[in-house]
């Protein structure tokens, strides 16, 4: 099966997995290892922008926020270095505006998390103008809603009373909202 997988991989096997969660990145990591990849997992912007400077491999799986700064930096170092490479941007902060500027500087696709390993390397090995299939369990409305909510509340620095108005609702309602578990 790895042989396989090889095939549609082609000669260059190098993957780059740039994510600062540890466990997400390791197990990443070990598991495109098995599809046949030839996988270099880092955790900051730096480490990443110079292994692609000294070694721009043929696949990238960017994380967009970093604790150093933004993976967009390393997609276009990887572009600037190798502008064949396949590059997909990993988010858990989801949106059509990031989504637009990962595409604009050079990612081939850009996934959400909880992204497994099947859909990183569907993403890779996709051939252009194919659409992916829908997904298979969406988020739910409720969890979209909690999701933005949660990403605008950390981009206010967690501040209620700023995110309550920039999101036109009562500081007490998101009060109760940020107090609940977030929906399935």
């Amino acid at each position: 099966m790895v042989e396989r997988q090889l095939q549609n991989i082609g000669e260059d096997n190098t993957l780059l997995i740039l994510d600062d969660d540890e466990p997400f990145r390791g197990r990443l990591a070990r598991a495109m290892d098995k599809r046949g990849f030839n996988s270099t997992a880092l955790g900051s912007v730096t480490a990443g922008r110079a292994f692609c400077t000294a070694t721009p491999p043929a696949y990238a799986v960017v994380d967009l926020r970093l604790e150093d700064g933004t993976g967009l930096d390393v997609v276009e170092v990887l572009r600037a270095k190798r502008p064949d490479a396949k590059v997909i941007v990993l988010t858990g902060y989801g949106a059509i505006a990031t989504a637009v500027a990962a595409v604009k500087i050079g990612a081939t696709d850009y996934l959400s998390k909880p992204a497994d390993a099947n859909d990183v390397t569907n993403a890779l090995l996709a051939i252009p103008g194919d659409k992916p299939p829908p997904p298979e369990n969406p988020m739910s409305a409720d969890r979209v809603r909690w999701e933005h909510i949660q990403r605008v509340f950390e981009l206010c620095d967690r501040n209620v009373s700023e995110t309550a108005r920039r999101l036109n609702m009562h500081r007490r309602t998101l009060q109760r909202i940020l107090a609940k578990r977030s929906p399935r």
